[in-house]
Order: structure tokens, then C-alpha cells, then sequence
């Protein structure tokens, strides 16, 4: 895991946001293009034409639902410079969730907290993913006007991921392993970025609910300066989960209240996580009271409480790659996020690259920038 990140900051309208990421990532979006062929022809059995023809069929739903995305996709294959990447290899990027028909096998562990009566949010998680993948992450910014400035970690070609914007609103996504796919509605990663161009939660659930929900059943965990709710998504409709008693909500690889999908068992760690991460998160509450918490939680706590925990390897919450498994497959904790929001604060996450406690993690970057 390389200690030197890229940090990227794109303004101005969609053509020309997406075509400063392509410049500037050009290398990175390659390497995934590279990586991705090779999941999905060993995960799914899918040539790459195959793909770009599922691709193709998002790409119309996106130019319906979602035009400034597609235009910002665009910019984005422009700016590699390459005539062997078009629109539909940056779709396919974008889609990539979708188009592996819930055959995906990453894992990760998300958490917002409420703490006590300080008026505190937090939102983190560890995202786990290929290791392939790990060195290419970037952290980027986006500014247009009109619209709130994002701040995020992503994969470079896709437009939406994990982070917040500033008016304190933020995400953090749980893969869920069910059908069916609906290629009439938006990817989710798609859907993270439309979020992140909310003003609020309830704005974001509104949003999602009138562009029909997700093409797919993931888990988006969302927070403002005013809570949060953890969003059971999937093409037959969306479960929203409120704060336990304690404020928590705790999220892994499996839906807790959405019945709507065919969910079989995929992630045996996924229970495991959990309930190892409420139980964590409730040892810190017995320790300092409801009360307290505002005081005693913050970013290096939680990572190093809650996100290093490494019971039940490799399906850890800070998840390690699994010896029995072939190089493609090898997955890890690739990186954590803390964000904090609060009433009249500006927004603010810390982020660490590689496993939280092992040692071998980068230094902690901080955003806003």
C-alpha cells in the first residue's frame, strides 16, 4: 500500500470536471480498467464486450435520470486520451456493482453515532476491496456552482463514493450480495454522488426516491449535523434504519430489515462484524456514559477501538487477505474514514490508507484540504 496519495480538486461544469479527472488520473483509471477486466472475466465469466453491452443500457438510463453524470463521464474518457477507452469503459467503471449481477465478494463495516446530547455526529466505516485496487485510490474534491463542494475518496473514473460535502452531509456504502438488477435505475455509485450533492438527509432519501431507488441492493449510510439513517436499498424498494438507543447505527454485508430481495447467505464474517462492532461501540458507552461521549470519541479512538479489531480473521472488521485464495481475489481493509459534523462546524474527516493498527497503515490526511 503506497503512503503517497494523490489529492485531486476538479471545478467548473460536468464536461470539465470529468475531463481534469481523466487528465490527472489517467494511469489510475487505466490500472482499474485493467483490474476490472480481469474480476469480471474471473468472478463473472464476462468478456469485456459483454460488459460495455450492459454498460450501454445504463448508459441510457443515466442520460435520463442523471445527464450531468454522463456528461461528467465523458469528460472523464476524454481526458485519458485514449482510443481504447471511450464512454462506455468509463460507464462500465461506474457500474461495476451492477454489471457483476450481485457476484461481488468485498466486505465493510460502516457506523454513525449520535454522541449522547453534544450534538457530535460521526460517520466512518473501513472499505474493504480488492488489494489491487488499493494503490490507485485517490482523494478528491469537486466544486461546482450552485451546489454544495464534495469531499471524498474514490476510485479513479468513478464519479460518487465515499465522503461528505459541505453542508455536512455524508456516505459511506455497504455491498449487499441479492437480486434482481434493474439497469432502468441509477448505479449506485451514482447514487452516492447525488447524495452528495444533497443539502441534507432527508433532501438526499427524497432525491433517491424520486429517481426510483437503486439499480442494485446496497447499503448507503448517510449523516448530517442532525443524524443519521441507514438506507437498505435495492431495485423492489428501500428500508430506512434509525439510531438505537445508544445513537448507533451499525452496518455490514447483510440487510437487517429489507425483505424485498432474494439476499442468500454470502459473507459468513458479515454477522460476526456486526455484532463485534455494537459490542465495541457499546464496551465505550459503559466506560464513559451517554454523556461523556462527545468528549471521549473522535477519529483516532474509533479506529484504533473499534476499526483495527481483528477477530475472526480474515473476515475481521479490519479484514486482511485470505491465504486460501488466488491473487485476483485477495482482499483487504484498503482504507478507513472518521467524519465528524456538527451544527455551525465545517465539516471534517480523517482518513487512513492500508489495514487501521497494523503498522503498515499511512499517515492520517485530512479533509477538507
Amino acid at each position: 500500500m503506497g503512503g503517497g496519495r494523490l489529492t485531486v480538486d476538479l471545478s467548473g461544469p460536468p464536461y470539465e470536471i470529468g475531463l481534469k479527472h481523466g487528465q490527472v488520473l489517467a494511469s489510475q483509471i487505466l490500472s482499474q480498467l485493467h483490474i476490472y477486466r480481469g474480476i469480471f472475466a474471473d468472478t463473472c465469466k464476462y468478456k469485456w464486450p459483454q460488459v460495455l453491452g450492459i454498460a450501454e443500457e445504463f448508459r441510457a438510463t443515466i442520460r435520463r435520470l442523471a445527464p450531468d453524470l454522463l456528461e461528467e463521464m465523458r469528460g472523464i474518457a476524454d481526458g485519458v486520451g485514449r482510443s481504447d477507452v471511450g464512454l462506455l469503459d468509463i460507464v462500465a467503471l461506474n457500474a461495476r456493482s451492477e454489471i457483476a449481477l450481485g457476484k461481488w465478494d468485498d466486505g465493510c463495516t460502516a457506523l454513525a453515532w449520535r454522541l449522547g446530547a453534544s450534538g457530535k455526529q460521526l460517520l466512518a466505516q473501513n472499505w474493504d476491496w480488492r488489494v489491487s485496487v488499493g494503490d490507485n485510490l485517490a482523494l478528491m474534491s469537486i466544486r461546482r456552482i450552485g451546489r454544495p463542494t464534495i469531499w471524498m475518496v474514490t476510485e479513479p473514473g468513478i464519479v460518487g463514493k465515499i465522503g461528505f460535502n459541505s453542508s455536512s452531509v455524508g456516505v459511506c456504502l455497504n455491498a449487499i450480495r441479492a437480486r434482481p438488477i434493474s439497469t432502468d435505475l441509477l448505479p449506485i455509485h451514482l447514487l452516492l454522488r447525488t447524495a452528495l450533492e444533497c443539502e441534507s438527509v432527508d433532501s438526499a432519501i427524497a432525491t433517491f426516491e424520486k429517481l426510483g431507488g437503486a439499480a442494485s441492493s446496497q447499503h448507503i449510510l448517510i449523516a448530517d449535523a442532525n443524524g443519521a439513517r441507514g438506507l437498505e436499498l435495492s431495485p423492489r424498494g428501500g428500508v430506512y434504519l434509525r439510531e438505537d438507543e445508544d445513537g448507533l447505527i451499525v452496518h455490514t454485508n447483510h440487510f437487517l430489515a429489507n425483505k424485498l430481495v432474494d439476499e442468500p447467505p454470502w459473507l459468513s464474517g458479515s454477522p460476526f462484524r456486526l455484532e463485534k462492532a455494537r459490542a465495541l461501540c457499546g464496551s465505550i458507552v459503559e466506560e464513559v456514559g451517554l454523556v461523556g461521549l462527545g468528549d471521549f470519541v473522535g477519529a483516532a479512538l474509533l479506529r484504533s477501538r473499534v476499526f483495527a479489531n481483528t477477530e475472526n480473521s480474515p473476515q475481521a472488521i479490519c479484514c486482511s487477505p485470505d491465504p486460501a485464495r488466488g491473487p485476483l481475489a485477495k482482499i483487504e481493509t484498503l482504507f478507513n474514514i472518521v467524519m465528524s459534523f456538527e451544527d455551525g462546524k465545517v465539516p471534517k474527516a480523517e482518513v487512513v490508507f492500508g489495514r487501521p493498527g497494523s503498522g503498515a497503515e499511512t499517515r492520517v490526511y485530512n479533509m477538507p484540504w
